[in-house]
């Protein structure tokens, strides 16, 4: 007969008991490790379906760099990405030469942080209708930090010149310096205000009497109501040219339907990508008819 003592049955039950805890904490230690792989997945697949809509859609690719990262960088550097812009034409373009600073403008954009220019591939539909419309006088709605203005400056003959029209001044002090590093503030003057306030001043205050090029690319919403004061204040001839960009992304709808059943315009849609992405864009040009 086996006898088993106190002391050993004990044991045993104290044994059974730790196997038994040990078999919890590793079941649980597995749950634990499967929610935590579950959420590593869960994380990843959001990453990569963001990086997918970063790169297809429009809208989120400028909610990410319009919003999100360049809130943080600018956090982070305590700087703005205008004033990072600047700085690295400073450092890296040379002085003088508008062409190089459009192209370091560009590169920067396009492989540091994205920014709201007209970009390298519209700019060559800008470049081409600059030059065949020849402009004494043009207006640009919308400086930002002076990339479009530099741009069309170089492409003016010898005593046009271009008025560009800037609402925030932040980005006015920029283009104002990055202009005059571009050695083309003889040709460009920057005008800092609403849109709907110049306007009617171009042709008292700056001695403007028609304008031969318009290029818009400020609030899209302001598109058509500038439009309609360009007529109201008789600074439209025959044949002046208006080119209009982002008709696509982030869109103006209203601008393009107003335009193109206006039978005082004959337009032409330029299709394109948003500026330095894959995602689609387009530039309308619409030549005022009288």
């Amino acid at each position: 007969m086996l006898v088993m003592h106190s002391g050993s049955l004990r044991s045993v039950n104290d044994l059974y008991w730790i196997t038994g805890r040990t078999k919890r904490s590793l079941h649980e230690m597995l749950e634990s490790s499967s929610v935590l792989l579950f959420i590593v997945f869960a994380l990843l697949f959001i990453l990569l379906l963001l990086v997918v809509l970063i790169r297809k859609n429009g809208t989120a690719a400028l909610i990410w760099n319009e919003i999100i990262r360049e809130k943080i960088t600018n956090f982070i550097m305590n700087q703005s990405k205008e004033q990072r812009i600047l700085n690295f034409v400073l450092q890296n373009a040379v002085r003088g030469d508008p062409c190089s600073v459009v192209d370091t403008i560009d590169k920067y954009c396009s492989q540091k942080e994205w920014a709201m220019n007209v970009g390298n591939e519209k700019g060559l539909i800008l470049d081409k209708t600059v030059e065949e419309v020849n402009p004494s006088v043009a207006l640009e709605l919308g400086t930002y930090c002076g990339y479009s203005a530099v741009r069309i400056a170089r492409l003016l003959k010898a005593g046009a010149r271009l008025l560009t029209v800037e609402f925030n001044p932040e980005f006015a002090a920029i283009a104002k310096q990055m202009i005059e590093f571009a050695g083309v503030q003889d040709k460009v003057k920057l005008l800092e205000g609403p849109s709907e306030g110049i306007i009617p001043q171009l042709k008292k205050k700056y001695e403007v009497d028609t304008l031969d090029f318009v290029f818009l690319d400020h609030w899209k919403d302001r598109y058509t109501p500038d439009t309609i004061l360009l007529q109201e204040c008789n600074l439209l001839r025959k044949g002046s040219v208006l080119l209009a960009d982002n008709i696509i992304v982030p869109g103006a709808p209203e601008f393009v339907n107003y335009i193109r059943n206006n039978p005082r315009f004959q337009c032409t849609n330029y299709p394109s990508h948003l500026e330095y992405m894959k995602v689609e864009d387009a530039m309308e040009k619409a030549v005022f008819l009288g």
